[in-house]
This record gives C-alpha cells, sequence and structure tokens, in this order.
C-alpha cells in the first residue's frame, strides 16, 4: 500500500446560521493513500463540498484533525489543487486556452518552464491543437479540458474535484471520466472528488465514501477492485460493478428514507 496522502480524524463542522452555528459533519475519519481515486458520494446538503473544503485547507474543522503528507492542514496545502464544476466562471474569456493555463504559473516560473507546463498539460487533455482558442468559443468539454489542463500544469501532488463533470452530457462526461483515468495514471496524482453519479463513482475510483446522515457521516466506505484499465462499456458490464452498485444503491437509499 502506498504511504498514506491525507488523514481525517473524527473531523466535524459546524458552520453559522441565523440562529447561531449547526453541525454539518460529524465524526468523519478516513484515510486517503498516495496516488489513490477516492470518490465521495451522497444526497444533496449532506457535506460533500464541506469536507472537500476541508480538505482542501479553505474551511477549518471545528473538531477532529486533518494531515496532508503528515503536516497539519491549517490552510492550503501546497501540491493540492481544486477543480470545480462551474468551468464557465473559472475560465478568463480573454484569455486563450493556453494562457487560462498558463495563470497559475504566472510570477511563479521563468517563461521556458510555464511554456513547457502548459504544453505537457494541453497534451494530457488532448488540447493541443485548441491552445489559440478563445472560452467563449469552447464546447463544455472542452472548456472543462481548459480548467483540468490548469490544475495539471501545476503538477499538483492531489487534485479535489467537486463534481468536476456533473454539467456535461452524457457522451462528453464519458470522455473525460477517461481523459482523467489516463491522466492519473500518467501523473501518479491522488484524486478525491464528488459527484451524484453512482456510476461515475465506481468507474472512476479505487474506494468510494457514502457520507449519510445529519450532520454527514462516513456511512460505508467500499473498495473498488475493478481491474484497469477501464473501459465505459465492458466494466460496467462486470458482475464485480454490478455488487459495488447494488451495495452503495441500498445505502443511499438508506439515507433517503
Amino acid at each position: 500500500m502506498n504511504r498514506i496522502s491525507y488523514a481525517v480524524d473524527s473531523v466535524g463542522v459546524r458552520l453559522p446560521t441565523p440562529d447561531g452555528t449547526a453541525p454539518v459533519l460529524r465524526d468523519v475519519s478516513f484515510d486517503v493513500h498516495a496516488g489513490e481515486i477516492v470518490a465521495i458520494i451522497g444526497r444533496s446538503g449532506v457535506g460533500k463540498t464541506t469536507l472537500l473544503r476541508v480538505l482542501g485547507g479553505l474551511l477549518p474543522a471545528s473538531s477532529g484533525t486533518v494531515t496532508f503528507d503528515g503536516a497539519a492542514v491549517h490552510g492550503p496545502p501546497a501540491g493540492v489543487v481544486m477543480v470545480f464544476q462551474d468551468y464557465g466562471n473559472a475560465l478568463l474569456p480573454w484569455r486563450t486556452v493556453a494562457r487560462n493555463v498558463e495563470l497559475g504559473l504566472e510570477g511563479r516560473f521563468p517563461r521556458g518552464e510555464r511554456r513547457r507546463r502548459v504544453a505537457d498539460a494541453l497534451r494530457m487533455v488532448g488540447l493541443e491543437k485548441s491552445s489559440a482558442e478563445y472560452p467563449p468559443h469552447l464546447s463544455g468539454g472542452m472548456a472543462q479540458r481548459t480548467q483540468l489542463a490548469r490544475a495539471l500544469a501545476l503538477e499538483p501532488k492531489v487534485l479535489l474535484m467537486d463534481e468536476p463533470f456533473g454539467a456535461l452530457d452524457a457522451i462528453t462526461k464519458a470522455a473525460l471520466q477517461d481523459v482523467l483515468l489516463t491522466v492519473a495514471h500518467q501523473t501518479d496524482a491522488t484524486v478525491v472528488f464528488i459527484t451524484h453519479d453512482v456510476d461515475e463513482a465506481i468507474y472512476l475510483s479505487d474506494r468510494v465514501l457514502v457520507l449519510a446522515g445529519n450532520p454527514g457521516a462516513i456511512a460505508i466506505s467500499t473498495e473498488n477492485e475493478l481491474p484497469r484499465p477501464r473501459d465505459q462499456l465492458a466494466t460496467r458490464e462486470r458482475p464485480d460493478y454490478m455488487r459495488v452498485r447494488h451495495q452503495l444503491g441500498q445505502a443511499l437509499r438508506a439515507d433517503n428514507g
């Protein structure tokens, strides 16, 4: 087993309300190993995005601890990059694809290094021929590839992804799922992502966490040992795929009453 990247121990989160504070997460504990792909699923409002923000150091835990590479998380950890669903607002419309990808590198690396990283990132997501395009002219899938490339240009240890493909049509979503699997294999990046799509969670991940209850807690953690590389048709037809799907479906149905 690879070393532990994230260790989440008894984390609780309370958020402000008009009447004070309310618990959103309670006693959440799990580890994420380096190079692992972990999916987090659960009904709307259960605290998935809150948990991702805690991992990204954007929101402090009210109780418990989070460590990344052995150090306590008290702000955004170096090497951790977040990718959001709202690619439309994430990209600057007056900058080309290449210059959007370069954005996080400016002021940190010399021009030659920036160009190398941008070229490598665009190649990984299949946009090397679209570097001079502008966001208003991109399809949803191309815009999300651009946002992913911008994250990859930072050469992250960890990608935190909040429903990255949720706004896309089924065909584009499937294509980008395969892009993510290829990128994770090429870079050895750790990936933690949120989704409402049970099939997406199983297809992409090594492990699926179901967040349930009010406040949210880990209901089950399911190992996913489907062989890689994965195929959109053959993988989803396997009996072991269907067993995991049934287990997750039962857990989600129980939480929905």
